[in-house]
């Protein structure tokens, strides 16, 4: 990650952070505090772009989402997964098998109960 688009991540509520990269995005999930402590999350997808005389730059989406819409958002994701699995399913038999795998119960209510880990991207 480059040094600007580093400092732009780093943030003095950040709690926890999880980057995935898919070719030229990467996406940031990051847990992060209110001053009241109230937690949330955001999504934010960084795609690297260049400009004309070679030099790059990130295009940033951020997404924010609180926790009284984390049960609804996780329920219409995995909705939504389940659908394209279902429409792709005579495709690649293996991708429905690893992804189906992959979805566990979220229990909401234990949010923010226990002390979150603070890690840096």
């Amino acid at each position: 990650m480059e040094e600007s688009e580093n400092k732009d991540r780093k943030d003095s509520n950040d709690i926890y952070s999880n980057a995935v990269r898919a070719g030229k995005r990467t996406y940031f999930f990051d847990v992060r505090a209110t001053r009241s402590e109230d937690y949330y999350l955001t999504i934010t997808e960084s795609k690297r772009t260049y400009n004309e005389d070679g030099s790059h730059a990130y295009k940033k989406h951020k997404i924010f989402l609180y926790k009284e819409d984390f049960e609804k958002f996780s329920i219409a994701l995995k909705d939504t997964f389940l659908k394209v699995i279902e429409l792709n399913k005579e495709k690649n038999e293996s991708f429905e098998s690893n992804v189906e795998s992959q979805f566990t119960d979220i229990r909401f209510e234990d949010l923010g109960t226990s002390e979150p880990k603070k890690e840096d991207h």
